[in-house]
């Protein structure tokens, strides 16, 4: 075997190969949110035991890819719903942030997390995942519910919501709206979410015109549910 003698250079690796690594991590990022991005279409459509296959077709890439990247169907569906749940809270930041009419914030929020289609994780949640246990999960989820309380106490105190409604009012509804119609003979529902939405948050709205059953609906609530 060949030694290097002292003083000996090594020659630097060529421009092609030092743009290689960052080409190939901007690829292997790209094809896991793409896996990502199908794996949650899929999991909502048809729910989470879909074949994993699919999602890899769906994504465009290989099965070993896939696996590479997520090792089996727990793993997958914990970054899915880790990926969606960071992704309304940054939705909710951005509506706390804004500096304009704090109910029209909540409504902008609410239709902007309509689209991360979370009515759907509930069941992933249920029935693969253990929250409690989970610290990315759990941290995300409390950092959630701390912005929308926050957002929802701004437009009380403006006097733009009613007082009658509570964060966990919130959250149910979101997932019940944009949870999928069962059966592939229904309606594409799609198209009436957030039609349906808006009719709720126009319920939502101060000077209540009725009196709710019950009272507000905290986190705890549901926590508890």
């Amino acid at each position: 075997m060949d030694t290097l003698q002292a003083g000996t250079c090594i020659p630097e690796a060529s421009p092609c190969a030092r743009a290689a690594t960052p080409r190939l991590r901007a690829d292997a990022t790209r094809n896991r949110e793409r896996i990502l991005a199908a794996a949650r279409e899929l999991f909502a459509d048809e729910g989470a035991l879909v074949p994993l296959d699919e999602i890899a077709k769906r994504a465009g890439v290989g099965n070993a890819t896939l696996y590479r990247n997520f090792p089996d169907r727990v793993t997958l569906i914990h970054q899915v719903v880790l990926s969606v749940l960071g992704g309304v809270l940054e939705q909710a930041k951005e509506a706390l942030a804004d500096q304009g009419d704090p109910f029209e914030a909540i409504s902008r929020y609410v239709h902007a997390a309509a689209g991360e289609r979370i009515g759907a994780l509930c069941s992933l949640l249920s029935d693969h995942l253990k929250l409690h246990e989970d610290e990315d999960l759990l941290a995300t989820r409390t950092e959630l519910e701390r912005v929308v309380e926050q957002l929802l106490d701004r437009a009380r105190r403006a006097g733009r919501l009613r007082p009658d409604v509570g964060p966990g009012d919130l959250f149910v509804a979101l997932a019940r709206l944009t949870r999928p119609l069962p059966g592939k003979e229904c309606l594409e529902d799609e198209m009436f979410v957030h039609r349906h939405l808006q009719l709720f948050l126009d319920g939502m709205r101060a000077p209540a015109p009725t009196v709710l059953p019950g009272r507000a609906a905290t986190m705890e609530d549901l926590r508890r549910a």
